[in-house]
């Protein structure tokens, strides 16, 4: 017998009293303040956490919040806007005045509130309610919330049994994590012995080996487009590109840059500004095949030998001691032509460049590798996901643009059927010619707006719908199930959508979230929420879906969002938006490409080492019987 049991057999054999929480913990308010202010009283070193909405936490010195109201006794904070969780917090703190928290005279008690909350944390997710584009609980989800109440012995064991699993399961991950950070470290040394020669491999400045060297021209932020040239702007150096890439993710248009200068295949980029010492000079290496831009604050390098071995030389840390040499001009250090001119690295024969280059592209997916089963490998995945993603779906001009102007429209609307399959043949014959090509959505499908109903109108059977709320939080790509229904009645006076139709929320509290989607696959039609709007189109409903979750529709929606507080796309808008559209068999292949991605990182199971799932489950195996009572009678 357990020492819980033993304790339950004592002091509880009658079973375990449930109350509300009101009932027992006291509920804690928090201090009127605005995201602003929290962004002017920010310091590293202040002895008060303010926590906000969703992940926000700063800390602050107390004398410099406005009608502080600080907690400092341990207790359970009610995350209870946007990101829907439970912090456990036992320094001083306050929070904005839309969140609340519970404590009790003993610590004990609080941190058993806080295991059954987190134990239950599904349950307020889906209880939810939208207001605007963030799903939300109400303080009555939590006051008359009941939860079990054994005697504090009971309470103290049952806490320290979770508590030592929650510390078991972080120092697994941070061991896996030393171990990949170790890993790391092992390529680099590797990668660094590789590339250190003996005295028989001459040693040549880029200076020596350059055909031609130059800065690139100035291209503002405010003029990078959603197609157009590609270009690299140079921050992108630091932030974007590894070691190499063959795709830029930024395009411009040419009359914005009076004295254009190009890159190429094999070229190498310097950004000759940064903010640190380590940073300046980064370089990395083009290997695509358009011809882009370079940005201001790059130097270009032409030469004649095998690029990628370049930029693995110029990544070791006998390079980057040279680069390093910048002048620091206040918060900027910069470099220069001749600076970069003067750099030495050794030069093998171009056979031996060429071996070195593949061995350490193997070295780097072999490290790459080692995420799997870390967080920071899902993020890894998501990202290359991502980056694939948009590199199939934004799609270079490559025959023609069909774009419809305004008289047109007004003229589409009112042409026969005819008229309208005579179009529809028009964009195949595009396509069969160009391949790819630019059209209008209002050329290939009608938009509607969503119906009306409510949270309320949910029903546990009926009519499948998707509340547009949930399009933020339940579903990805695509689904072909719904997790709510409503009945017929209400289905009835709702919009509907058919199979294969796009269902997108168009309110958001910030332009990433809005227009986000999902098309709808199952087999017959659901009802829809307002503040959606309905996609109606004859095409590969994912390559839509995926599209619209694409950096290049991101452009697009951006300048058609409008609000403060609540950012809105009006449906109608969307008829504007340029779509890359594939001829139907390329889309399929897409889409079965961007499927396996998908499926790649989303599936866990295939990531995460077995020790942490089984110590995972074995983490919810007992918080779930120590959480589990019997309901005394009476």
């Amino acid at each position: 017998m357990s020492k819980i049991d033993e304790l339950m057999q004592v002091l509880c054999p009658d079973g375990v009293v449930h109350k509300r929480i009101r009932d027992v913990y006291q509920r804690l308010k928090g201090t009127p303040i605005t995201a602003g202010k929290m962004k002017e009283i920010e310091a590293p070193d202040g002895e008060i956490r303010i926590f906000a909405g969703g992940r926000t936490v700063i800390d602050a010195h107390e004398q410099d919040i406005p009608n502080a109201n600080i907690t400092r006794v341990p207790a359970v904070l009610v995350q209870s806007r946007g990101v829907i969780d439970f912090v456990y917090y036992d320094k001083p703190f306050t929070f904005k005045n839309e969140m609340w928290a519970y404590t009790t005279d003993d610590p004990v008690s609080v941190k058993y509130l806080y295991h059954v909350l987190k134990n239950n944390v599904t349950f307020f997710r889906d209880a939810a309610s939208g207001m605007g584009s963030l799903p939300q609980i109400s303080l009555p989800d939590t006051e008359d919330f009941q939860i079990p109440v054994p005697p504090l012995e009971v309470q103290r064991e049952i806490v320290r049994i979770l508590d030592n699993f929650t510390e078991l399961t972080a120092e697994l991950t941070a061991e896996l994590t030393a171990e990949l950070t170790a890993r790391k470290r092992q390529y680099e040394f590797y990668r660094d012995h590789l590339l250190t020669f003996d005295t028989t491999i001459p040693k040549v400045t880029l200076k020596d080996i350059a055909t031609d060297i130059f800065r690139g021209s100035g291209i503002r932020r405010d003029q990078v487009t959603a197609d157009g040239i590609p270009c690299v702007r140079y921050g992108e150096i630091y932030t974007t590109y590894n070691t190499y890439f063959d795709t830029c993710v930024s395009h411009t248009r040419l009359e914005y840059v009076p004295t254009p200068k190009y890159f190429e295949y094999g070229d190498i980029l310097f950004a000759i500004t940064g903010e640190s010492v380590e940073d300046i000079a980064k370089s990395v290496a083009y290997v695509g095949h358009d011809r882009c831009l370079a940005g201001g604050d790059i130097v270009v390098l032409k030469h004649k030998q095998n690029p990628k071995y370049l930029a693995y030389v110029l990544s070791t840390y006998e390079a980057r001691l040279q680069k390093s040499k910048g002048k620091i001009k206040s918060k900027v250090v910069h470099s220069s032509v001749p600076a970069i001119e003067s750099i030495e690295i050794p030069l093998p024969p171009m056979q031996v460049q060429e071996r070195i280059a593949n061995l350490l592209d193997n070295f780097e997916a072999i490290c790459n590798d080692l995420n799997i089963g870390l967080p920071a490998e899902i993020e890894a995945r998501k990202k290359q996901y991502e980056f694939y993603r948009d590199a199939l779906l934004t799609f270079m001009e490559t025959g023609g643009t069909i774009l419809t102007d305004r008289q047109t429209d007004r003229q589409t609307d009112r042409q026969t059927d005819r008229q309208t399959d005579n179009r529809s043949a028009l964009i195949r014959l595009c396509q069969y010619v160009f391949g790819v090509i630019f059209v209008e959505l209002r050329d290939i499908a009608t938009v509607t707006r969503g119906g009306n109903f409510q949270k309320k109108d949910f029903t546990s059977e009926g009519v499948p719908c998707i509340h547009y709320g949930q399009i933020y939080t339940r579903y990805g790509i695509s689904t072909e199930d719904t997790v709510q229904f409503v009945s017929e009645e209400t289905a009835r006076k709702s919009k509907q959508a058919a199979p294969g139709d796009i269902v997108m929320a168009v309110t958001s509290e910030n332009v990433e979230d809005v227009c986000k989607c999902v098309a709808w696959m199952g087999d017959k039609n659901i009802a829809v929420s307002g503040h959606t709007a309905i996609i109606h189109h004859e095409q590969n409903p994912k390559y839509l879906s995926y599209y619209f979750h694409t950096t290049m529709f991101y452009a697009q929606k951006a300048r058609l969002a409008h609000g403060t507080k609540v950012i809105e796309v009006t449906p109608d808008s969307l008829y504007d938006v340029l779509i890359p559209l594939a001829p139907i068999e390329e889309q399929n292949r897409i889409v079965e490409i961007l499927d396996r991605f998908d499926t790649l990182c989303n599936d866990i199971t295939e990531g995460i080492p077995a020790e942490i799932e089984a110590r995972e489950k074995q983490y919810a195996y007992y918080r779930d019987k120590l959480l589990t009572f019997q309901v005394k009678e009476g």
